[in-house]
C-alpha cells in the first residue's frame, strides 16, 4: 500500500506536487491502472528535487511499487521494495517506523508468490518494530498482525492465525471506528479463516459486514468491493446456493474488468469462479468461454 507520507517532504515544484495528489487520489479511488503514470512522473521529479537517497524519494519509490503490486507486475515491485528499505535503513536507522513499512510491503510481495519462508521473518521484524515505535494498540500493529495471520492461514496454520487475526480485529475497530474500511479488510480475513474450515455460517456474518462496510466507505467500482463479493459468492456457492452466488459473481467481474483492465489477475481470478458456477449449474458453454480467456490472462503472468 502506498506510505502515509510521513516522510514526505514539501516539494517545490508545482509539477511535483500535482503528480503526488494525482496518484494519491487515484490510488484512493481504487482506479490503480490509471496512477501508475503519476507515481513514475511523481518519482521521477521527486528523485531530481530531493535526491536518490531521500527518504521522500524512498516513499515515492514504495508507492510506485505498490501500485505495479496491485496490477500483478511482481518483476518489477521487487526491485523498488528492496531500494526503498534501503534508504530508509540508512537515513532512519533500523527501528523507524517507515522501515517497518518497507520491511511489511518487501513481506508482502513474497507471500504474494508463495515465499513464505522468506515472507515470515520480515513480518515478524516490522511487527515488532511497530509494536515498540507505535505502542501495540496503533492501527499499523493492526495491520502487521493482520499481515502475518495471513501468511499463517495461506500455510494452513489456521490455530497460529485465528488469534492475531481477532487481535487485529479489537485494535483496528478501536482506533478506527466499526465502519472503517480496514475493519472490514480485518472481517473478510476472519470470514475466509472460517471458510477455510468450512464452518460456513461462522464465515457468513463477516464477509456480510466486511461488504457492508466497503460498499458505504468506497467508490462502487472499487477492486475491494469486488472481493468482498467474490468472496461471499464463493460461500454460497460452496453450499449449493447458485442464485444467491451468480449476481455477486457478475458484479465482481464487471467491477474488476473496469477497474483493473480485462487483463489483469485479479479477472482471471473472477472468470474461473463464475465458471466453476456455470458448469455446475449445467451452462457449459458458457464456462467453456470464460476458462478459456482466464487461461490467456494467466499465461501472459507466467
Amino acid at each position: 500500500m502506498p506510505d502515509d507520507g510521513s516522510d514526505m517532504a514539501h516539494g517545490q515544484s508545482p509539477a511535483f506536487l500535482e503528480a503526488q495528489n494525482r496518484y494519491t487520489t487515484l490510488y484512493q479511488q481504487g482506479r490503480y491502472s490509471e496512477a501508475i503514470s503519476y507515481a513514475a512522473k511523481a518519482l521521477n521529479l521527486g528523485e531530481e528535487e530531493f535526491g536518490p537517497d531521500h527518504t521522500t524519494t524512498a516513499t515515492l519509490i514504495n508507492d510506485l511499487a505498490a501500485l505495479y503490486y496491485t496490477q500483478g507486475n511482481y518483476a518489477e515491485v521487487e526491485p523498488l521494495y528492496r531500494r526503498s528499505l534501503t534508504i530508509r535503513e540508512k537515513a532512519l536507522g533500523f527501528e523507524h517506523p517507515d522501515v517497518a513499512t518497507s520491511l511489511n510491503n518487501l513481506a508482502e510481495l513474497y507471500s504474494a508468490l508463495g515465499k513464505y519462508a522468506e515472507a515470515a521473518p520480515l513480518y515478524r521484524r516490522s511487527l515488532a518494530v511497530w509494536e515498540k515505535a507505535l505502542g501495540p494498540e496503533h492501527p499499523n500493529v493492526a495491520a502487521s498482525l493482520n499481515n502475518l495471520a495471513e501468511l499463517y492461514r495461506a500455510q494452513g496454520n489456521y490455530a497460529e492465525a485465528a488469534p492475531l487475526y481477532r487481535r487485529s480485529l479489537a485494535i483496528k475497530e478501536k482506533a478506527l471506528g466499526p465502519e472503517h474500511p480496514a475493519v472490514a479488510t480485518c472481517l473478510n480475513n476472519l470470514a475466509l479463516l472460517y471458510h477455510d474450515l468450512g464452518n460456513y455460517a461462522e464465515a457468513e456474518p463477516f464477509y456480510q459486514r466486511s461488504l457492508a462496510i466497503d460498499e458505504k466507505a468506497l467508490n462502487p467500482e472499487h477492486p475491494l468491493l469486488a472481493t468482498d463479493l467474490n468472496n461471499l459468492a464463493a460461500l454460497y456457492h460452496a453450499q449449493g446456493s447458485y442464485a444467491e452466488a451468480e449476481p455477486l459473481y457478475q458484479r465482481a467481474l464487471e467491477i474488476d474488468e473496469k477497474a483493473l483492465g480485462p487483463e489483469h489477475p485479479d479477472v482471471a481470478t473472477s472468470l474461473e469462479n463464475y465458471a466453476s458456477l456455470l458448469r455446475e449449474t449445467g451452462r457449459a458453454d458458457e464456462a467453456a468461454e470464460m476458462e478459456t480467456r482466464a487461461q490467456a490472462i494467466r499465461a501472459k503472468f507466467e
